[in-house]
């Protein structure tokens, strides 16, 4: 009896064993991101067929617009025209709830997948959406193809219950250092809204160029939207030569944003606009130089010159005049123009002023200016600055708009209503925000910065920081001591200074993106590195499938240079992701699985030149090969 008890026990053991160890693979082919609220497993599979319907009432354009969306998205990898119907039975049903449910809130949904049909449930049209995102999200990769593919179409059944974390869920785009076409920028729109970012932020003015049509300023575009063309390392880039033209760069019209804001309306995605004032604003000055404090008539569009120097993080000096004369009332007409104009486009609520880095040294050295501030008890070229910001704010306010700016805006005397994007992590400019009831998006540095490196710097562009994705990934947007109450939630930017062409601004949005919006999404405590890993390789097979590029930096070993007592260099290897083996070569040879597997730390002899690395996984090559000379590594010891 003892004994047939024992075998029991074991076969339990095995049965739940192979249970959980199911239950764990079904968990981990949901590859969804965000990741959900809630999951509920299920047994089985719904398999999508060419006489499957999409199945929506009949009274509600906008739920048949989303189920037109739908059926787009799957029929070119499936081959299935599938059809929109009325009916109640089967196919994939969208409804939308007749009692509202408080728990999903404005843009959450339930998901449930039987083996017999699908039902997405939601309060809104949005919470819709953002189920059919993770419809997509479950069908196989291949689902993002833009031919059709041979595969057996089925979606595992599950439960899913869904809301966002934030509200403001964000992703800026620079269009000023380099300009691209409106039919990228509705690309990216819709790339973003598959991940459930509900907002684009639109760089659209800058040193080096002006990308929005003003029809009261014409000379903006005219003349602000052209550079000399150059390429290389930005911030090194050759002067304008003597009757060289501007022929690089680009604007929208009108008709191109009121074109872009409605595909951006169908994914649920609000465009914020901003003019970045009065700083940055070499590209409006070469067009009209009337409105800066020196009024130099040879001013041009800066092609990326070294035209500035640091001293620390907010601690610089410009050698061109690119900020705006705070103290001239041409200026404001100016800028009550062109703000007039931009909120007559933009439905969203909000537009974004900059108010970052402004340079102040010239305003110091202007008599008038000096003049002014004495005329209006101003002490301060830092007051000054808080004036001219309330200036802007009442131009906004006087076109129906609230006022959003970068955390500098906070150092003066601010409007109460104005909300501030906190892109300086070591200011605290979040905790200060919050602490004076304005509302806040959290974008720091680096942390969202996509712009920054994520991998080595041997093989990235010449960046000042790095920013690896599980930095991206553990950032948490909630600082200690912050009142989340007026946090509305985070956005990453992608500042486009390195990132010249469409495969390049890809290859720093992915998968940093993916870790965003899981942060901006998720409940904290459903984020699990490992697991996010293996989701975010799902992906790049998506990405793959959609001919969109990505960066392969995770998998690039982390390098940390000392010395020895001697003072012979020692280097220490890790990875972001696990069970990668690192391969090196200190002989000048190409590192492959031949070579020393990396186990301790490396201690380079003094006759040895240069370092090379690569990572494997399951004995194929994985990481990049990276090659760094000595000289290069003794420039990093720590």
């Amino acid at each position: 009896m003892k004994n047939q008890l024992s075998f029991h026990a074991i076969v339990k053991f095995v049965v739940l064993s192979l249970l959980l160890i199911g239950s764990e693979v079904i968990a981990q082919s949901f590859n969804i991101i965000p990741e959900p609220v809630e999951i509920e497993q299920g047994s089985g599979f719904y398999t999508l067929n060419k006489s499957t319907e999409i199945i929506v009432p009949s009274e509600q354009d906008e739920v048949i617009n989303i189920a037109a969306y739908l059926a787009d998205k799957i029929r070119p990898a499936t081959g299935f025209d599938l059809s929109i119907a009325h009916s109640d039975k089967g196919g994939i049903q969208l409804k939308l709830n007749t009692k509202f449910n408080a728990k999903i809130g404005k843009e959450g949904y339930n998901l449930e997948v039987t083996q017999k049909n699908i039902r997405i449930r939601a309060n809104t049209p949005k919470g819709l959406f953002y189920g059919v995102q993770t419809l997509l999200q479950l069908l196989p990769p291949e689902i993002e193809s833009k031919s059709t593919k041979s595969v057996n179409w089925q979606l595992p059944v599950v439960n899913i219950v869904d809301y966002p974390r934030f509200e403001w869920r964000g992703i800026m785009l620079d269009v000023s250092r380099h300009f691209f076409s409106k039919d990228y920028i509705k690309k990216y729109i819709d790339q973003i809204a598959r991940y459930k970012y509900n907002i684009f932020h639109w760089h659209l003015t800058d040193d080096q160029g002006w990308r929005i049509e003003i029809k009261s300023y014409p000379k903006l575009t005219e003349i602000g939207s052209w550079r000399v063309p150059r390429t290389g390392t930005f911030g090194q880039h050759s002067e304008p030569k003597p009757n060289e033209s501007p022929t690089y760069g680009g604007f929208y019209t009108q008709d191109d944003i009121r074109e872009i804001i409605a595909y951006a309306k169908e994914r649920y995605i609000e465009i914020l606009p901003e003019i970045d004032v009065p700083g940055h604003s070499m590209a409006a000055i070469a067009a009209y130089p009337e409105l800066s404090v020196t009024k130099d008539p040879n001013a041009v569009v800066n092609p990326g010159t070294n035209f500035s120097k640091w001293f620390g993080p907010s601690d610089f000096e410009m050698f061109i005049d690119n900020s705006l004369n705070p103290t001239d009332e041409k200026v404001y007409e100016f800028l009550d123009s062109v703000f007039s104009e931009v909120a007559d486009l933009f439905p969203f609520e909000y537009i974004h002023m900059g108010g970052d880095e402004c340079y102040k040294g010239f305003w110091k050295k202007d008599i008038d200016v000096q003049a002014f501030m004495k005329k209006k008890n101003i002490h301060s070229v830092e007051e000054l600055q808080g004036y001219f910001n309330n200036r802007v704010a009442k131009i906004v306010y006087k076109n129906k708009k609230k006022l959003i700016g970068w955390d500098e805006i906070l150092e003066e005397d601010l409007s109460q209503d104005a909300a501030i994007m906190n892109w300086r992590s070591w200011h605290n400019a979040g905790i200060k925000a919050a602490e004076q009831m304005h509302f806040v998006v959290m974008s720091p540095s680096p942390f969202y910065y996509l712009d920054l490196r994520q991998g080595d710097r041997s093989v990235e562009a010449p960046v000042y920081r790095d920013s690896r994705i599980k930095k991206v990934y553990d950032y948490n947007i909630l600082p200690e001591g912050i009142d989340s109450t007026y946090v509305l939630g985070g956005q990453g930017n992608l500042w486009t200074e390195q990132i010249p062409t469409e495969p390049q601004v890809e290859y720093m949005s992915y998968p940093r993106a993916f870790a965003i919006s899981e942060s901006l999404w998720s409940p904290n405590q459903k984020k699990n590195w490992d697991n996010f890993i293996g989701k975010i390789e799902n992906h790049f097979k998506r990405l793959d499938h959609s001919q969109i590029n990505y960066a392969t930096s995770m998998y690039d070993p982390i390098i940390e240079v000392t010395k020895n007592k001697n003072g012979l260099l020692k280097v220490e290897l890790s990875t972001e992701v696990k069970d990668l083996t690192i391969y090196y070569t200190l002989d000048n040879a190409i590192p492959n699985q031949y070579h020393p597997k990396y186990s301790e730390t490396i201690v380079l002899s003094e006759d040895v030149d240069m370092l090379r690395l690569v990572t494997y996984r399951n004995n194929k090559p994985i990481g990049k090969l990276i090659t760094i000379s000595s000289e290069e590594l003794a420039k990093r010891v720590k």
